[in-house]
């Protein structure tokens, strides 16, 4: 009996033991995410008190102007924590690229200048996959289809798990992946060219417009045109608008002032921090008005390697 009751209380403490085993390792683990959030928070602040300097720059210059050649645009910073890890933190333009979000107005109106815009870019990057029409689709708020290329639940609710059409505007660009047809080829490559902004009408940065977005201003604008504004953009940022279409490459083509800016309200600020064997990645959307205040709109902590530019290291100091 003295044995039995032995066997029973080893038994006991051995399994007491493993389940405060794990118990330790999750609330271990927890702390460290919860940790690695926080600096993720902090990366995001430091991000935003960049902005909000290169915004009282621009005042003092008398230049509302923002464009490549800014500090915040150049590089990744990147700050020793301490002894413990890393934080990289990437500012990121969101001005210079398509809203999709554009594409239908509060009352379900398709906006033809940006349909025509996203067509172009569809064929410009040779997406054959979709059509427009499958954006529009998921954005209006009815269930018909615009045309035979459209999208609604008939088609979603037979996926296998099925799922319905968003009926609202893109909350994230990586909603893209659930229109039907999408390829991850072509989410791929349109992701660097479209932003899923919750304002409209803010209009596309010229000076910030990767080459595939300008191309798309109009139909008759080659690469070969396209690579000298590039050019002309690098050696001097366009202070105005009208700058842009005085280039010589855009005279005749009827390019239009609607929907182009120099300026970018929304930004995307990507952190990854490094510390105890661990990485946290956060993708924040940020907005800054036009009183230099900045502002989360979102934050994404599901997408990995988003660090792409250079690194330069900012020392305590």
């Amino acid at each position: 009996m003295v044995l039995l009751a032995m066997a029973l209380v080893v038994i006991l403490a051995a399994g007491m033991t493993q389940h405060q085993s794990l118990r330790i390792f999750k609330a271990g683990h927890a702390l460290a995410q919860q940790q690695g959030m926080s600096i993720a928070l902090g990366a995001e602040a430091f991000a935003n008190q960049i902005l909000v300097r290169d915004f009282e720059e621009d005042q003092e210059d008398d230049a509302m102007v923002d464009s490549l050649d800014e500090f915040w645009a150049k590089n990744a910073a990147v700050l020793p924590v301490d002894e413990i890890g890393v934080v990289e933190v990437q500012i990121d333009d969101l001005g210079g690229r398509l809203n999709l979000n554009d594409l239908v107005d509060v009352n379900g109106k398709v906006d033809p200048e940006t349909k025509g815009r996203l067509e172009r870019l569809l064929t410009n990057l040779g997406i054959t996959e979709f059509r427009v029409d499958a954006l529009i689709d998921w954005i209006d708020p009815n269930d018909q289809t615009t045309s035979a290329y459209g999208a609604e639940d008939g088609q979603y609710l037979m996926a296998d798990p099925g799922y319905r059409a968003g009926n609202q505007p893109f909350v994230s660009v990586t909603e893209l992946r659930l229109i039907e047809g999408m390829t991850e080829e072509a989410y791929q490559a349109l992701r660097p060219n479209v932003a899923a902004l919750p304002v409209t009408g803010i209009g596309i940065n010229v000076n910030t417009a990767p080459a595939d977005v300008l191309r798309t201003l109009n139909e008759e604008l080659t690469d070969a045109q396209v690579e000298s504004i590039l050019e002309t953009r690098q050696d001097e940022r366009f202070e105005e608008v009208q700058d842009f279409l005085a280039l010589p490459e855009l005279a005749g083509l009827g390019v239009k002032s609607t929907g182009l800016t120099v300026q970018t309200r929304f930004f995307e600020v990507v952190s990854r921090i490094t510390y105890d064997d661990r990485i946290v990645n956060m993708v924040s959307t940020v907005f800054r008005d036009q009183e230099g205040q900045v502002r989360t709109v979102h934050r994404d902590t599901g997408q990995k390697n988003r660090i792409t530019k250079e690194p330069f290291t900012i020392s305590e100091g």
